[in-house]
């Protein structure tokens, strides 16, 4: 299962009841900031997560409205904050951008003991925990560099007790090792095979996360089969030439490949405020029913099929 939880929805500049992009996502004791526009810090706050454990950022793409909160929220880290070291992971545009700030601006100066390291990106694997991985892939946007992720469970035959227990195996490390594939020497001699416990491979829990891009075409095979597509829906189809002009995608595009990827749940953010939820909710309902539109501090659970909003 993974967590999303929205602390900034708005595109480009703040509205009263939308901060800037950012998000974070959560798999177990695991945290991952994406981006960090003004004001994150403090939402952060606010949604009562705290900054424990949020030591790895994933930048989307170098522009303000997605990295200057970094600026002071990094500021916070080194001077109040028990985190040895924070990793943040982006294009190399970006993260250029992103030194400049940091060591140019807020930090100028200062050497901090909290280690900070940019790590530059391509396409491909990001992280590998024992059950999940984070992947990159380049996206389109008027910025080089840009990137989406891929949270994804890895692959797993779950373990059937009631095979277990007609086989008489007692609980203990004889299971454990059963359940991570190792055949099993039981108390009484008997050898148990994985496959006479485990039962058929059960793909993980898929999320793709799209920050600002201005096409699809080239998502449709990331997003394929995805349980909870997040993506960038700045425009109405009314001003798709608008969108097409600054590269980002309408409420439509963004409903149209969730349709065609085969996507469970779609999940719109980076909302421009001249427009109504209702409407943005509407236009893309009317092609795509399974969608939610972001609101700040908004929290999902996400499971294979499922996309819940957790009630506060």
């Amino acid at each position: 299962m993974f967590e999303i939880i929205f602390l900034g929805t708005s595109a480009s500049a703040p509205s009263v009841h939308r901060g800037l992009s950012s998000q974070i996502v959560l798999h177990s004791e695991h945290r991952f900031l994406i981006d960090a526009g003004e004001g994150t810090q403090r939402q952060i706050l606010k949604s009562g997560l705290g900054f424990k454990r949020l030591d790895r950022i994933l930048v989307t793409h170098g522009h303000l409205d997605h990295i200057l909160g970094l600026g002071g929220m990094l500021s916070t880290f080194v001077r109040w904050e028990t985190m040895p070291k924070i990793e943040i992971v982006g294009g190399e545009e970006a993260l250029n951008r992103i030194r400049d700030l940091v060591f140019g601006v807020v930090l100028r100066g200062e050497y901090p003991d909290v280690e900070i390291t940019f790590r530059p990106i391509q396409a491909g694997l990001v992280y590998e925990e024992d059950d999940f991985t984070v992947s990159a892939f380049p996206v389109y946007h008027r910025a080089p560099g840009c990137f989406g992720y891929v949270f994804e469970e890895k692959s797993r035959r779950p373990f059937l007790p009631e095979r277990a227990a007609a086989l008489d195996i007692p609980h203990g490390p004889w299971r454990g090792d059963l359940v991570r594939g190792r055949a099993a020497t039981l108390p009484d001699g008997r050898e148990i095979l994985p496959d006479q416990v485990l039962g058929d491979v059960q793909p993980g829990t898929k999320m793709v996360h799209v920050g600002d891009t201005g096409r699809t075409d080239n998502l449709l095979e990331i997003v394929q089969g995805a349980d909870t597509l997040v993506i960038e829906a700045t425009y109405l189809e009314e001003d798709a030439d608008l969108a097409k002009r600054f590269g980002h995608l309408t409420t439509r595009q963004a409903a149209e490949l969730a349709v065609e990827g085969e996507v469970q749940h779609l999940i719109l953010t980076h909302l421009s405020r001249r427009y109504r939820e209702r409407d943005i909710k509407a236009e893309a309902g009317s092609i795509f029913p399974h969608v939610q539109v972001a609101r700040d501090f908004d929290h999902y659970r996400i499971r294979q099929g499922e996309c819940v909003r957790v009630e506060e």
